[in-house]
């Protein structure tokens, strides 16, 4: 009889996040499957947990595949973690998720943290409609070209972005749109140094530019178009 694979959630900053039923599958799993060995053996310590670890990464994904599904169908349990969050949102777990279905594999996903809803709940920006970019395209052009398509949809837009390019980021959409669109930045949610950033573009921007140092990764929140 095949396994399970369950999509595990951790936290994105504050360890107090977990659940308990997360720590529950975690425990009785027979297999880790996460990003970076190193990061998530952090967490499992943390709750005294023992299991063995298998990295799953864009890098890797492609070889390590069909060895996670042969354990999987010979009747091992699998949790598959992110480095933070909600694993299969921005990172190779769709993958593994997608082959498990097509192999009749059962997946079952647990709820919990999630940077992008988290930041869209607090940030006072519409709620009811949004569409979530992940981490957007390195070229400005194309990354121009996405959230101007994205922006004409009428819905709250929310992306990642790190802090080495959070400003040129910015400068962007701030040529793109209108300097007066309302705009929310969230960093190190969940964390001590929790910040939300509201106003325009034309005053976020400025915001950052004034900043001697930026650090933490972001969550980028665009208000609707106005109609």
């Amino acid at each position: 009889m095949a396994g399970t694979l369950y999509l595990v959630p951790t936290p994105i900053g504050n360890l107090e996040d977990i659940t308990l039923r997360a720590l529950n599958i975690l425990r009785s799993v027979d297999i880790v499957v996460c990003e970076d060995t190193r990061h998530t053996v952090k967490l499992l310590n943390h709750f005294e947990i023992q299991k063995p670890l298998i990295s799953f990464f864009s890098y890797n994904q492609a070889r390590r595949l069909p060895q996670l599904i042969e354990a999987l169908r010979s009747g091992k349990n699998l949790a598959v973690v992110s480095d933070s969050g909600t694993p299969g949102i921005s990172d190779p777990g769709f993958f593994l998720v997608r082959a498990a279905i097509e192999g009749s594999i059962a997946v079952i996903s647990l709820p919990g943290p999630s940077a992008s809803l988290t930041a869209l709940v607090a940030s006072g920006l519409p709620t009811d409609k949004f569409i979530f970019l992940g981490f957007l395209k390195r070229k400005p052009g194309k990354m121009k070209k996405e959230l101007q398509e994205a922006v004409s949809l009428g819905v709250t837009v929310i992306f990642y972005e790190s802090p080495h390019r959070i400003v040129k980021t910015i400068s962007l959409c701030r040529e793109i749109f209108a300097p007066e669109t309302p705009v929310v930045l969230a960093r190190e949610i969940t964390k001590k140094f929790e910040e939300y950033i509201r106003g325009t573009l034309a005053e976020v921007d400025e915001n950052l530019r004034r900043r001697s140092e930026i650090k933490g990764e972001f969550v980028v929140l665009l208000s609707p178009l106005q109609k």
